[in-house]
């Protein structure tokens, strides 16, 4: 058995989320369609993060196993061929069997594009979250800097999280006005289920000065989920790297800048 990291792009409007279902109206049923017909046999897929409803990926990262051999540029062109235009292999590399899409992975960067106007956009309409107030970046970026650092995030984890620890490293936290566009850069070792969403939730209550920025910091400290803002809408949620030890030999991929700097 050999094994195939793939580098895959989607467009999450059409799709229930990443994670198998019953329905099989998810990207992981999709994408393990198509790669059933490429490959002429059933495969399954492990990916470095599970995405929601509504969120995009521009750099999910999976992996499977496979006794068939192909060229690297065959995964490419094959699999898109049987794949609909929001979902999209984007690079393939074989990998030791010591590689864990999940496991391996030692950081991943989400980019959140949010909307600053008192009128709505149907163009960005599925593609960015919307605040009608107006938000005070300075203010949002000095709440921001409570979260950088190994913190206790059980304030902005889901009911629903699975995860072992509440526990992670929050790298980066950039916030950045881009006309009428306020972008949000996070970078951790890992997130929790819904984490980015409820950040930029709460921050946004401190960008419309309804709660002061130090809030941020008490949040941390209470650890309790329903003490914070409601989880933010997916649409402007965006995976876009993540990052493995040089010696897995993967493309160098993060496509962070090219989405915050592209608005």
């Amino acid at each position: 058995m050999a094994r195939i990291a793939l580098g895959v792009s989607y467009d999450g409007g059409p799709w229930q989320g990443w994670q198998t279902q019953p329905h099989g109206r998810t990207v992981q049923d999709t994408l393990e369609t198509a790669l059933g017909h490429f490959l002429g046999a059933p495969v399954g897929t492990v990916c470095a993060g599970r995405t929601d409803t509504g969120v995009h990926a521009v750099q999910q990262v999976v992996h499977l196993d496979t006794p068939l051999e192909r060229p690297e540029q065959a995964w490419v062109r094959g699999v898109n061929a049987h794949l609909p235009a929001s979902i999209a292999v984007r690079w393939a590399r074989p990998v030791a069997d010591d590689f864990h899409a999940r496991f391996s992975a030692r950081s991943r960067a989400y980019v959140y594009l949010l909307l600053d106007d008192p009128v709505r956009s149907p163009l960005w309409a599925g593609r960015a979250g919307w605040s009608f107030r107006p938000l005070d970046v300075e203010a949002m970026r000095t709440g921001a800097r409570h979260l950088l650092g190994e913190q206790d995030f059980s304030s902005f984890r889901s009911s629903q999280c699975q995860a072992a620890s509440p526990v992670r490293t929050m790298h980066e936290l950039d916030i950045a006005r881009r006309g009428r566009m306020v972008v949000f850069t996070l970078r951790a070792n890992a997130f929790l289920h819904h984490m980015v969403r409820n950040i930029v939730g709460a921050l946004v209550y401190v960008g419309q000065g309804r709660q002061p920025a130090d809030w941020m910091g008490a949040l941390l400290a209470e650890r309790n989920r329903s003490k914070a803002a409601p989880t933010f809408s997916p649409d402007g949620l965006y995976l876009t790297a993540v990052g493995y030890p040089a010696g897995h030999g993967l493309p160098d991929t993060d496509a962070t800048d090219e989405v915050r700097l592209g608005v």
